[in-house]
């Protein structure tokens, strides 16, 4: 098997009930539920251990009204990984819901785009409607981690090692990233939440949530460029995403599917 070719899987963490209205901007008047799930993305090679995003803990969930199934970073236990062995983290964008427990990963490197500190901490943090989706503790926790020498800037599209690539889609926020992964099917994207739902996609509808829409709907474009094929595309927040790809037995209840065997 090529050196690089990697493990990947989608850990769900959290849920939350929802209505499709919330989901979409252009949308059913006729509206229905449309629950959304919440991952972290756990990639392996060999003794080589990346996480993407790092979610959030039991106290934003209860702020937030989500329902926290598991600490992100202490499921990583049940693939028998302890939080030291993680060497790198691409953290998508600084959403509270993707850019929590940073203090729990204290040998890891993080990757950010220098766009998206420069959104999360400029001028348009004066708008409520930007700043709701941040919390400033974890923003806190990046500017800590800068200090620390543990927080890489990015500048755009990157290799972080063969066969793991990550490239800047903005749209949703400023600096939004994604990562491309080769694995045995071939090349996956986590799409985070340049498309939380494969309906988003498709559809050509957005999440509500935007900060450019011209970026977000050319990111669909780049995201279907970057994967061997739709079914490739992994979304942010799909439900779906548990019933498309394998389910992987774990202890102590923590659910995961590989994202390279579909279901």
């Amino acid at each position: 098997m090529s050196d690089d070719i990697w493990e990947a899987y989608a850990i769900r963490y959290a849920t939350v009930e929802r209505r499709r209205i919330e989901n979409f901007i252009f949308h059913d008047l006729h509206d229905a539920p449309g629950r959304m799930d919440y991952f972290v993305w756990l990639l392996r090679k060999g003794s080589t251990a990346v996480l993407v995003d790092t979610g959030f803990d039991a106290q934003a969930a209860a702020a937030r009204k989500r329902q926290f199934l598991r600490c992100p970073i202490g499921a990583l236990a049940a693939f028998g990984l302890a939080p030291e062995q993680v060497g790198n983290v691409v953290v998508t964008h600084a959403h509270y819901d993707h850019a929590g427990n940073l203090p729990l990963l204290p040998q890891a490197r993080f990757h950010l785009q220098e766009r998206e500190m420069g959104f999360a901490t400029g001028r348009y943090m004066r708008h409520r409607v930007f700043r709701h989706a941040y919390c400033v503790d974890d923003v806190c926790d990046l500017v800590r981690l800068l200090h620390a020498d543990r927080l890489e800037f990015h500048d755009g599209d990157y290799e972080l090692m063969p066969g793991l690539s990550v490239h800047l889609i903005g749209g949703h926020t400023m600096g939004l990233q994604v990562v491309r992964v080769k694995t045995r099917r071939g090349q996956v994207v986590l799409a985070s939440d340049a498309a939380h739902y494969l309906e988003n996609l498709q559809a050509r509808s957005p999440f509500p949530i935007v900060a450019d829409m011209g970026q977000m709907l050319a990111g669909y474009e780049r995201i279907e460029a970057l994967a061997d094929s739709p079914a490739h595309i992994v979304p942010g927040h799909d439900p779906a995403v548990m019933e498309q790809y394998r389910r992987v037995a774990l202890p102590d209840g923590v659910e995961a599917v590989s994202l390279a065997d579909p279901a």
